[in-house]
């Protein structure tokens, strides 16, 4: 028989972290949910990603408030925010910058892209061709990019959310594996509830909410808690429940490619993420549970056969989740 989750011994660095947290991301859900009405699970998922310094994709049908979701988000944080629309004839150097010579000085001066800010919004991101989507690749794994052999370093806090239509294909190039794999989360935005949709018109009837909406976390207070987060105790039980899931995704008959070792890193992290938010210094199975499916089932590619049944990655996730024993406790 296992023995309790470690709720004592814990050091003061460790109950400030937690309350620290805690308090930060209740402070920017709620400011953004005076905007984005009726998706608190979505807000706290997207709020989840920023504290995880963790890219995000949000892939749903356009209308449902993905943009105005990443708008909210850094309003609320107070970052700088630059939205690129993706299109078929966007070449690399619209989102990295480009370097133009200068005749006076008879230098070249590096222009900076849309990209050069703290929260970026990639916009139909799967329009652009693949060539174009790999400028994000070194930014979104280094925070950096090179242009012209010259490497710059990224804004900190850097964050891309990306957004994609799942529905309509003309027109769009799939994002790669290697691309998926950097997503640190998939988000569905998802109809709202009539209730919520009712709210929404009263709302939007003389101004967008987002008008009123003020930063409510300094950007200090948003770093310090990216770092605190770290803090955060998995025992090894959790840990090893963690690489089970990835090793079954991996072994699972329906599935073609399983998760890669980011995903581990991944729900590792979120884990971490999420037992801060609800005021806990340690993880338990069952954050692990929750944030299965939203970062394992898009670095998943289901099988020829699996396909043909009908079978997603996110229905592979919930069957692993059922099948893998889940592990018990000890102390710290």
């Amino acid at each position: 028989m296992g023995e309790q989750y470690p709720t004592t011994r814990r050091t003061a660095q460790v109950r400030q972290t937690t309350a620290t947290v805690q308090e930060i991301a209740e402070r920017v859900t709620n400011s953004v949910g005076q905007v984005i009405l009726g998706k608190a699970n979505e807000i706290r998922l997207t709020t989840l990603g920023l504290l995880c310094r963790g890219h995000i994709l949000l892939e749903d049908i356009p209308g449902v408030g993905k943009t105005m979701l990443a708008k909210s988000l850094a309003r609320a944080v107070g970052c700088t925010f630059n939205r690129i629309q993706f299109t078929p004839d966007m070449l690399p150097s619209d989102i990295t910058g480009v370097s133009i010579y200068n005749p006076k000085t008879r230098e070249f001066e590096f222009r900076p892209g849309p990209i050069m800010a703290q929260i970026v919004l990639a916009d139909e991101i799967n329009r652009a061709t693949p060539k174009t989507q790999s400028a994000l690749l070194e930014a979104m794994e280094e925070g950096q990019m090179t242009v012209d052999g010259v490497t710059y370093r990224l804004s900190n806090p850097f964050l891309i959310m990306a957004t994609q239509n799942p529905i309509e294909y003309e027109g769009t190039f799939p994002l790669p594996e290697a691309q998926l794999d950097r997503f640190l989360v998939r988000i569905q935005m998802g109809y709202p509830q009539p209730a919520d949709e009712l709210k929404i018109l009263s709302s939007q009837q003389y101004q967008h909410p987002i008008q009123n909406l003020q930063q409510v976390v300094s950007l200090k207070e948003l770093l310090a808690a990216q770092q605190q987060i770290k803090d955060v105790y998995v025992a090894n039980e959790v840990q090893q429940y963690i690489i089970s899931l990835i090793t079954a995704s991996r072994r699972h008959g329906d599935v073609y490619l399983g998760s890669s070792p980011r995903g581990s890193l991944a729900l590792f992290r979120t884990a971490q993420a999420r037992a801060a938010m609800t005021g806990r210094d340690f993880v338990i199975p069952d954050d692990v549970k929750a944030l299965a499916e939203v970062t394992l089932a898009h670095r998943i590619i289901v099988g020829p056969a699996a396909r043909i049944k009908n079978i997603t990655s996110r229905t592979i996730v919930q069957d692993i989740l059922q099948n893998t024993p889940v592990p018990g406790s000890s102390v710290r």
